[in-house]
């Protein structure tokens, strides 16, 4: 759904479940994070996920490593590590189960990788294949990272480039080369795993993954719930080989549009920003990277733990004592 048809829905929800009445639920519906956090003893408290779409590539093995790569995101962003995972999928009957195999194979692959476990599932018959996770993880309940805790000064990191939106969109509409599609592919296979604990090692402020919302409109929400404003360097923030192009031929996906629309009144943009830039910096992410707010003291520490496991991040912003709104410059 997109982010004005979600807030719609989720309206009749908020204040159901009062902090007051569930001390334990340290993370839930109020705060519009990736993941509920439930604390279980003063050691250890629950992340509890849920995440899962239609096929974003033809092939099925690599289909479900996305969706499970993706799903597991919500854990890390949190600052967690996986432990346990449940199948969700709904496939038309006419499916050759060879493929239905290959979709689970994909994605088991993807979760021993997280050193997780895959205990069972639920599918149902259906038109259109969907396929996704439940995802436990956990994390120290003093450890929990939220986008509630974004600080002015602090310094925003990206740990994947944008642009896996407007080229699988180019890839549907056969335009993408197989070069193209096969880096974003890499990129959404890619767990955010070593990003997770680099950001606990630094002791990061904030953090969320980027993905449906797109970048500004995920960061407009770490904006919001930490009650700062961000700013951003449009020419520091990475992309992907061959997004710009396919972004200025017109391959966008429909819910990039959506998140512009929702977002805008948020937005700043500095003169000279093109309109391919903008829907770039909107562009709805599969399996994105982790948008992290560090204070600056430590950003060595989280580089360093990045590149000591072969990890990719990028310095995009700084966070500013702006009332929620998102600058581009």
């Amino acid at each position: 759904m997109g982010p004005g048809a979600l807030a719609q829905v989720l309206r009749p929800l908020k204040g159901r479940f009062p902090a007051a009445e569930y001390p334990n639920l340290l993370v839930g519906l109020e705060t519009g994070d990736d993941a509920a956090v439930y604390r279980l003893s003063d050691q250890r408290a629950l992340i509890q996920t849920l995440d899962f779409f239609t096929p974003v590539v033809d092939d099925p093995y690599t289909y479900g490593a996305i969706a499970a790569t993706n799903a597991m995101s919500d854990v890390y962003a949190m600052g967690g590590e996986v432990v346990l995972v449940l199948n969700v999928g709904a496939f038309p009957a006419d499916l050759p189960a060879e493929m239905v195999s290959q979709v689970l194979v994909g994605a088991a692959d993807m979760v021993a990788l997280a050193g997780g476990v895959v205990a069972g599932g639920h599918t149902i018959t259906d038109k259109e294949p969907k396929f996704g996770l439940v995802v436990t993880g956990f994390v120290h309940p003093e450890r929990v990272v939220t986008k509630a805790g974004a600080q002015p000064g602090d310094v925003l990191v990206l740990t994947k480039p944008l642009g896996s939106g407007v080229i699988t969109t180019a890839a549907r509409n056969d335009v993408a080369s197989p070069e193209h599609l096969a880096g974003a592919v890499r990129w959404m296979q890619h767990l955010n795993r070593g990003a997770a604990r680099a950001m606990q090692a630094a002791r990061a402020h904030a953090a969320t993954d980027i993905t449906g919302f797109g970048l500004l409109g995920h960061a407009a929400e770490m904006a919001e719930q930490s009650h700062v404003g961000l700013r951003f360097r449009a020419a520091d923030v990475p992309l992907m080989e061959g997004a710009r192009r396919y972004a200025e031929a017109g391959h966008v996906p429909g819910g990039s549009g959506r998140n512009w629309t929702y977002f805008d009144a948020a937005l700043r943009w500095a003169a000279g920003i093109s309109d391919t830039t903008k829907r770039l910096l909107f562009d709805a992410q599969t399996s994105g990277g982790l948008l992290i707010a560090v204070p600056p003291a430590r950003l060595r520490t989280l580089q360093d733990a990045m590149a000591s496991d072969h990890e990719s991040c990028w310095v995009v912003g700084e966070v500013v004592d702006d009332g929620g709104l998102i600058t581009v410059v």
